[in-house]
């Protein structure tokens, strides 16, 4: 008995790939309840398997399948095509709905970023659906969707095992990769690889970069307005400050693991003066949007609008009066405008000379929910640490 010509390689590897990727998806689904780093991972194979897809039906379209065993029975042609072009849906299917269940979360809004490495946007246009009914139905849809996959797989499986078996040609050890898919008859020549890929890659690209060409600077724009209670401040500064060798910085923790984040676009009008505390004032602005930290996902979220909110408010503002001196040690009152959110909270810092600089070095802490930071999601500070310590070096010398 002869077998049937085998699938090509990149079809083989992109099934098997494909495949195991589903039913690793379906475990992982399964159990990543209270596991964000597990739901951020599941996300990513996710879009993985959509991109791979597009690339395997290209690749279809252009490689065509060996033919079925001329032995089999009609019924048992019509329900192999049926199972294969289930599978075809389901794999664009699922990974779409997972996608569109992300983009329309209304109470968990955690930004999508692939393997930690790419950011990846929400679905246009689907604001309609961002409700406890939309939202509620689309994940019940996408997660149901996993008991389909495996009833195609049974079929599927099972279909092939039995005319493996059976008396018709075999057809599993077209697909089976490696000396075990060895087959009498040799399979056509494949083509269209980069045809095949190239899209894939290039749908990639366009959905990942190509909305961050026509979206605004994430709040990094130092012309945005300050928040309205605080724009009408002006301070006259008599220092000038060296940004290269100043820093904002600020250090939280996440789920038991310490972070520090910077702000890389910021100004300080500073009219301080040691021997005139009464009348000295500080106004610093910070655009939000230049938020960075270790984590891609962390600093691709403080610019949603539950955290810093950038579309909305891109920048803050730090506005310091009542200093007092103690020996060595001085103090100012701090108010912190973010968002609509203000708090006052003690800034201790320390002064010291450095030829013809002065190095200002000083901390405080803010809390999280006084300034609406991260409400949504983790009000009860189960994931991230209610309290942010903020820690400022500034490198000054007197103007003129």
């Amino acid at each position: 008995m002869t077998r049937s010509p085998r699938y090509s390689a990149v079809a083989i590897a992109l099934h098997w790939a494909i495949a195991f990727g589903i039913l690793f998806m379906i475990w992982l689904g399964w159990n990543m309840d209270g596991k964000e780093s597990w739901f951020q991972f599941h996300k990513s194979v996710g879009i993985t398997i959509l991109i791979l897809t597009v690339a395997r039906i290209i690749w279809r379209v252009m490689n065509p399948p060996p033919p079925l065993p001329t032995g089999m029975k009609p019924w048992e042609s019509k329900a192999s095509h049926a199972v294969h072009i289930g599978f075809y849906a389901l794999m664009v299917i699922m990974p779409l709905t997972g996608w569109l269940t992300v983009s329309i979360s209304y109470d968990f809004d955690i930004p999508t970023v692939i393997f930690g490495l790419f950011s990846w946007p929400d679905i246009p246009g689907v604001g309609f659906l961002a409700n406890e009914t939309g939202f509620g139905l689309v994940s019940n849809i996408h997660s149901k969707l996993a008991w389909v996959a495996l009833a195609l797989l049974a079929l599927h499986l099972g279909g092939a095992l039995k005319h493996e078996f059976g008396h018709e040609e075999g057809v599993l050890k077209r697909m089976l990769p490696g000396l075990f898919g060895k087959t009498d008859k040799p399979s056509p020549p494949p083509r269209g690889f980069l045809a095949a890929f190239g899209a894939a890659i290039a749908l990639f690209l366009i959905i990942a970069f190509v909305p961050q060409l026509f979206s605004s600077s994430g709040g990094e724009n130092s012309s945005g307005d300050a928040p309205a209670d605080v724009s009408e401040i002006s301070v006259e500064p008599n220092w000038t400050v060296d940004y290269d060798q100043s820093s904002i910085a600020f250090t939280f923790t996440h789920e038991g693991q310490t972070y520090e984040g910077s702000f890389g676009d910021w100004s300080a009008d500073i009219d301080f003066d040691a021997d005139n505390l009464a009348a000295s004032e500080v106004l610093v602005t910070v655009n939000t949007g230049s938020a960075a930290t270790p984590k891609k996902l962390y600093t691709d979220s403080l610019k949603s609008a539950e955290w810093f909110g950038v579309s909305s408010f891109p920048q803050a503002t730090v506005h310091l009066t009542g200093f007092q001196q103690t020996g060595t040690l001085y103090s100012a009152d701090a108010t912190l405008q973010i968002k609509d959110g203000s708090v006052t909270v003690p800034f201790a810092f320390t002064l010291e000379e450095d030829g013809a600089s002065t190095v200002m070095t000083g901390d405080t802490t803010v809390e999280r929910t006084p300034l609406d930071l991260g409400q949504t999601s983790d009000a009860s500070a189960s994931y991230v640490s209610e309290s942010v310590r903020i820690d400022v070096r500034v490198v000054a010398s007197p103007a003129g």
